[in-house]
């Protein structure tokens, strides 16, 4: 929602909220008071219901709604809710006290005979005046968040349609299609077995680009299995064996991740490592821990030689774009160019 929106609905809510307190004082001051009897009543509601009213709003709507019930921690939620409904009525009736001790408020309560003695029955009701206005912060936070995501998830299905398009066409181009093809059709005669084998490899990734990336996230399994598919059909254009080297740290489980989210940043590694004859030319480790997933992708190249740069891959802005909006605050990068290495540090959190 525009942030222009959310001021307006705020402004709205205190302008209802102050006409019906000046509505209210003026039904409480007779007729034949002065002026300044009415601008009194008007004064003492505004501390009585207005500052503890919005004290309460504003730590609902930014502390008690993101911190405690969004995250279903309803019990924590009533707790604070009610301590902060009766901190903000002790501030309120501390200051109208204040304020009639200082003579700058006249008390309406028989000229202040009865005002201490009913200390906490007036807390009492402040306490529960600033609770309506936290319930109605929780209301509008609540209507706020649930159009933002809905305005997420439509932008979030048209991003992953214009990431699904971008990977088909840069996963199937026919540099890499006919590449490996051809390598295959080589090894056919030399080893029949392992030819299929590589065919079956082919075969498996591309279906699995087709139709397994349509969900929003997959077994973090199966990402990996088609990351070691992937890497097995690029070292058969290369006789070095230590060309890639390739490790999962830790128990995958049953733990999921968008898919296709590491491809991208492997599939650059290859691309830019202009010399293959290096020993470890690429390293991929994937490290899952309780509570993140890392990918540490690092590829080494020859800065003398041009990189052939290709069209069909997928661009740092668009990948960033999607890690934005799949786990907006729940990762980190850091890409890093120094010498001959580039590397790239990918953390998700609660993976």
């Amino acid at each position: 929602m525009k942030r222009s929106v959310v001021v307006l609905l705020h402004i709205g809510y205190w302008a209802v909220y102050l006409f019906l307190l000046g509505v209210y004082s003026k039904s409480e001051a007779n007729a034949s008071d002065p002026v300044s009897r009415i601008a009194n009543a008007f004064y003492s509601l505004f501390l009585f219901a207005f500052v503890p009213s919005f004290v309460t709003f504003y730590l609902f709507y930014f502390v008690l709604f993101p911190k405690y019930l969004q995250q279903n921690k309803v019990l924590l939620s009533v707790i604070y809710g009610l301590l902060i409904s009766i901190g903000a009525a002790i501030i309120g009736y501390v200051l109208i006290r204040y304020f009639i001790e200082s003579g700058s408020l006249i008390d309406m309560d028989e000229g202040g005979k009865h005002g201490r003695s009913t200390a906490i029955r007036t807390i009492v009701v402040m306490a529960l005046i600033s609770s309506i206005s936290g319930i109605m912060a929780l209301v509008i936070k609540g209507f706020i968040t649930w159009y933002n995501e809905i305005k997420l998830k439509e932008l979030l299905k048209e991003k992953n349609h214009e990431m699904e398009m971008a990977l088909i066409k840069s996963q199937l181009d026919p540099h890499l299609l006919f590449n490996t093809i051809n390598n295959i059709d080589a090894l056919i005669l030399k080893d029949g077995v392992e030819a299929s084998n590589y065919l079956n490899k082919l075969s498996d990734i591309m279906r699995f680009m087709l139709y397994e990336t349509k969900p929003d996230v997959i077994l973090l399994s199966k990402e990996i299995d088609y990351i070691e598919k992937y890497i097995a059909l690029q070292k058969i254009r290369t006789a070095n064996t230590n060309y890639v080297n390739f490790s999962v740290a830790g128990d995958v489980g049953s733990k999921q991740i968008a898919p296709m989210l590491f491809i991208p940043f492997i599939e650059n590694a290859f691309k830019h490592t202009n010399n293959k004859k290096f020993d470890n030319a690429i390293t991929i480790e994937i490290i899952i821990r309780k509570d993140d997933i890392q990918l540490l992708c690092k590829n080494k190249f020859d800065s003398r030689l041009t990189v052939k740069r290709s069209n069909g891959g997928l661009g740092n802005e668009l990948i960033q774009k999607r890690l934005n909006l799949m786990y907006a605050g729940k990762h980190t990068l850091v890409v890093e160019k120094s010498g001959d290495l580039y590397s790239v540090n990918l953390t998700i959190t609660n993976g």
